[in-house]
């Protein structure tokens, strides 16, 4: 994968998609500061290990799911080096086993692709529809970071930050404790 070696404070000089755009729109509006890494399409936690070295900062793993009747929606923000197991996450929640939700889904509530979603697209869930879930982990970190509608760049900023973006959105974060599952 091609990585930028700068990293840059604020949005681009140049235009960007409507969704990134957008994102970029409510942090100014929000008075956000956030440093900015730009990169070829990184989809994998792997890619995600380089960009994190220009970055200064950890990565979080974020994961969009849904229950089996594709009815209720849950964007998990994790350690990006923490294993996941759906059966924790369910029995936290009280519902069936968790799946990923599809591509679909993603675009109609996200407005994004697999490989791409953050809590910075929560901006574009009007409705409410999904859930944001916060392992307890990331909550102890200084800084947390997420792609701005495209995973072509990573943004870092302070976790009280992201907070107050998410809230702006109207999402209210559930804090949950993931165990790191043992080998089975």
């Amino acid at each position: 994968m091609k990585i930028d070696q700068t990293l840059y404070s604020g949005r681009p000089a140049e235009k960007r998609s409507e969704q990134e755009n957008a994102i970029y729109n409510r942090l100014d509006e929000l008075g956000i500061s956030f440093f900015r890494v730009d990169h070829e399409h990184a989809d994998t936690m792997e890619d995600c290990l380089l960009i994190e070295s220009v970055l200064g900062g950890k990565i979080c793993k974020n994961l969009f799911l849904c229950n089996r009747q594709q009815t209720d929606f849950y964007l998990l923000l994790m350690p990006g080096d923490k294993p996941f197991k759906t059966k924790y996450l369910s029995a936290q929640l009280g519902c069936s086993r968790l799946s990923f939700a599809d591509e679909k889904h993603m675009a109609d509530l996200l407005h994004t692709i697999p490989g791409s979603v953050s809590a910075l697209e929560l901006l574009f869930d009007t409705e409410i529809k999904i859930r944001l879930l916060i392992d307890e982990e990331l909550m102890s970190e200084e800084t947390i970071s997420g792609h701005p509608g495209f995973s072509t760049s990573t943004l870092r900023m302070m976790r009280t930050d992201l907070l107050k973006y998410i809230e702006s959105t109207g999402h209210i974060p559930t804090i949950i404790t993931l165990p790191v599952p043992e080998d089975e």
